[in-house]
Order: structure tokens, then sequence, then C-alpha cells
């Protein structure tokens, strides 16, 4: 099976990982249509394709939701109020996470797509009781944002069951990479930490930084995407997509301080309402069981693609400027 020749619909395909998933889908020659309401993606990262067709909206405008899905073979669903905004406009977030997910699936029901792919996150499962966290490991909803995300999975799994609505479900695990502009202040804690060493700023850690995270290049993040549309074994499925290792926020930033060659201060600040996940990382073994996936960028790879990447963008930026 591929995406050629197919009217695929992403929904946050201006965004970070969505606008390196329509980038993929180009290369497999498909024909896509990018909806989103701009709020953190940006028009350049999409702007130089000839077989991209871009509307401005939201999933939440179920009008035209329903217009978009009817036209397309597959949608993969990306748009979303991240963790930062739910938590301080918690109403935005149930309408964009789970109304928006909602409006997506009872168009799917009622065109016949070939699959839904839907965008979950490792947050639904906070703190763990045991590591690695596997699929069927139990569910601690800690904020607006994970309650709405998982909310969403939910949705997806009734209408698969209820009314054969094919579905996948990925949930990424602090996803990091090209085009996460940290420029924008819902940006991940890499992008703001290599913003700050680059300008020999302090890099600030909130907390003890001793919370660890499982962070995901997002090429390999885009790749499972891509496997869980493609694959029959994916079909109904929910995988963790991660890198399988543990990573303190501490080390993290003495990393990005080496990569730059910086010097910058690192200071440790109150801990954040949103910082309540002390350590996280993901088992794999299920989607490299199904779908054959595994990362090929490992960490030090990783981190300095989004270097190059920064370097790039901020001569761009300054050239424009």
């Amino acid at each position: 099976m591929t995406f050629k020749g197919k009217r695929v619909l992403v929904t946050g395909g201006a965004g970070f990982v969505g606008s390196n998933l329509v980038d993929l889908l180009v290369e497999r020659e498909a024909s896509v249509i990018v909806l989103d309401d701009l709020f953190t993606g940006n028009l350049n990262n999409i702007q130089n394709y000839d077989s991209v067709e871009f509307v401005k909206g939201s999933v939440t405008d179920r009008q035209l939701t329903n217009k978009l899905v009817k036209e397309a073979d597959y949608v993969f669903h990306l748009a979303v109020r991240n963790i930062i905004v739910s938590t301080q406009q918690p109403e935005m977030d149930f309408e964009a996470n789970a109304r928006g997910t909602f409006n997506i699936l009872l168009a799917a029901k009622e065109y016949g797509i070939q699959r839904v792919i839907y965008t979950s996150s490792a947050s639904i499962y906070g703190n763990p009781r045991y590591l690695p966290i596997n699929e069927d490991d139990n569910i601690s909803i800690l904020n607006p944002y994970a309650a709405s995300k998982f909310t969403g999975e939910s949705y997806c799994f009734a209408y698969y069951e209820m009314f054969d609505v094919p579905i996948s479900v990925v949930r990424y695990s602090n996803v990091y990479g090209i085009r996460q502009n940290p420029g924008n202040p819902y940006c991940g804690v890499i992008s703001k930490f290599f913003d700050s060493a680059l300008k020999g700023e302090p890099i600030l850690i909130h907390g003890d930084g001793e919370q660890t995270r499982d962070f995901t290049y997002v090429g390999d993040a885009v790749d499972a995407t891509m496997l869980a549309a493609l694959s029959p074994k994916a079909e109904g499925q929910v995988f963790n997509v991660g890198s399988g290792k543990e990573t303190t926020i501490n080390d993290l930033a003495q990393m990005i301080n080496h990569l730059c060659g910086a010097r910058s201060k690192i200071i440790h600040i109150d801990r954040r309402d949103i910082d309540n996940i002390r350590r996280r990382v993901m088992n794999i073994e299920k989607i490299r069981h199904f779908l054959r996936w595994v990362p090929t960028i490992n960490q030090s790879e990783g981190l300095q693609k989004t270097y190059e990447w920064l370097q790039k963008d901020s001569e761009r930026r300054r050239f424009v400027a």
C-alpha cells in the first residue's frame, strides 16, 4: 500500500510535527489538504508545495471538517491545543482536542475514510507505576490536556468498535526537531534550551532537573505515524512512539550547552503546575513487533540536526528582517 495518488487530510499540518508529516506525504506523491488555524502553525512550513492545498480553519468547525473529510482517503489528525494552552484555557483545550476529534470521527463515519490516524500523547500515563511504560498500563490523568487527548482516544476506539471507523492511535513522547520554533511560546524544552544557549542566556530548568523524559526525534515520529496509516495490522491499535531512552532534564541542558559550544549558566527555578511527571520512558516493543518500526535517529544525531536547523532558521530570519 502507498499514498501515491491518494487524497490526504492533515489537520494541524502547518505545525511542527504536521509539516514534517506533510513533507513525507508529498515525497510519497500524495495530494495533501492541510487544515490549520495557525494558532501555533506557520504557513512558511508548507508554502513550497504545489501539491498541498491549505485551508485556514479549525477542526471545531463541523461544517468545514465534514467538507474536507469527504474529499479525503486518509485523515491524519494532529490539530491540538498543547499542554501549556490547555492549563491556561481549558475550554479551548476541550473544543480543539476533544470536540475537534469528535467532529473528525463523525465525518469519517459518514464518508467511509480508509483510515483515521489520531496522534495522542504520553501525558495520559501520568506518573507511571512501572518503567518502561506499556500501552496497556494504567492511565492517570493529571491535567486538562491529558484529559482531552484521552477523550479523543476513547472516541476513536468507540467509533471503531461501534461503527467500524478504521482508526489507529499513536502516543507521542516529547517530540523535538526541525521546525520546533523557539519563537513560539508553546514550543518544547529542547528548542527553548537551544535558544538560550545560542543567545548566551541562562538555561532555565523548572524544578531540580532530575525529572526524566523520553525524547523522540520528529523524523522518527513521522515515520511511525505513516506506518500506522498503511499497515493493516495497525487498524484498531494504539502504539507508543518514543526512543525507549530516559534522559534527565539536567543532562539534556548539559548536552545542548556542549553542542552549542556555550557556557550558559543553568538555573533551577520554580516548578510549574504542568511539571508533575517525575519520570517517563516508553516501551516501544509493540510497534516494533506489529509494524517493524524502531527509531533510527539517536539523541546525539537528533540534537545535532535540530541545532543545525535552528542556526539556518536564525540566519534566514535575520536576512528577511
